[in-house]
């Protein structure tokens, strides 16, 4: 008669959760939204260039960035 190691219930749930515990499931990201349509001011200064407004992903959804004036 041969004899086999068995494994517990509780050693086996013990391997699978050990198994698993390095998958992370990441929800799909929304595709981006149209722009924003802005209306762009005078320029506060001469020599500044205006930046037009877009989206920036956060981790989790994405959030509009005003356009901006820059030196």
């Amino acid at each position: 008669m041969k004899c086999r190691p068995r494994m517990s219930r509780w050693s086996l749930a013990l391997a699978c959760c050990a198994a698993l515990g390095g998958c992370v499931v990441a929800p799909a990201r929304p595709p981006q939204p149209a722009p924003r349509v802005e209306v762009v001011p005078v320029a506060p200064v001469p020599g500044y260039h205006w930046v037009r407004g877009h989206y920036r992903w956060n981790g989790y959804r994405w959030v509009w960035v005003r356009g901006h004036w820059v030196p």
